[in-house]
């Protein structure tokens, strides 16, 4: 890039997005201490901002063993049609089902977000808004959390935090269920899944 148009850049107003968390155990778990909560970053547009649990390969990441290393991307892109930077979404977890203003993505499969945008997966809810600008070569992102499950505030869902889970092709309100954990890490977080023996409970 050369200097006319890193000054340009600057000058111009970026394109930011505004991203939310929720989660009904993040006041005692600690799942955001890895992101830069209430700071502004820049990010180029054409490069995607991963989230997930790998911090070495995401963006940004959450300290939860149950999101995938890599659970989803946002790409920022433009059209001929509109002169603003828009984004889409994709799921990169093979194992988590990703859900788009209550549109289920599988595994690779992308959606255009519009202005205002709730993600799920796994109890995750996130609010995705964003903020149009001018520049052409770099966003904003601004992150946060959330006290109430952003779902309650638009009515999109009811009841509003629990997860939600496939069934013929269609994603509704389960009971509160473990997420699955990826092939690799089964071992490592066994003891978290498995229900007291039969010898210890005392059931024949």
């Amino acid at each position: 890039m050369n200097v006319s148009q890193t000054m340009e850049t600057e000058e111009e107003l970026l394109t930011c997005l505004h991203i939310s968390f929720y989660h009904p155990q993040q006041h005692y778990k600690g799942l955001y201490h890895l992101l830069p909560l209430g700071n502004k970053s820049k990010h180029l547009a054409d490069e995607s901002v991963r989230l997930g649990r790998d911090a070495q390969s995401c963006t940004f990441a959450l300290a939860d063993p149950r999101v995938s290393r890599k659970q989803l991307a946002l790409q920022a892109y433009r059209t001929p049609e509109s002169p603003e930077m828009l984004f889409s979404l994709q799921n990169l977890s093979q194992t988590v089902k990703v859900s788009v203003n209550g549109t289920g993505l599988n595994f690779l499969e992308r959606a255009d977000l519009p202005s205002k945008t709730l993600v799920r997966f796994g109890e995750y809810e996130i609010l995705i808004i964003r903020e149009a600008g001018e520049a052409k070569q770099s966003f904003e992102v601004e992150l946060e959390v959330l006290p109430v499950p952003p779902s309650r505030e638009t009515g999109t869902c009811n009841p509003c935090t629990l997860p939600i889970i496939e069934t013929g092709g269609h994603l509704i309100p389960q009971q509160p269920v473990q997420t699955p954990i990826e092939t690799d890490e089964e071992l490592m977080f066994r003891s978290l899944d498995n229900p007291p023996s039969l010898a210890t409970s005392g059931t024949l």
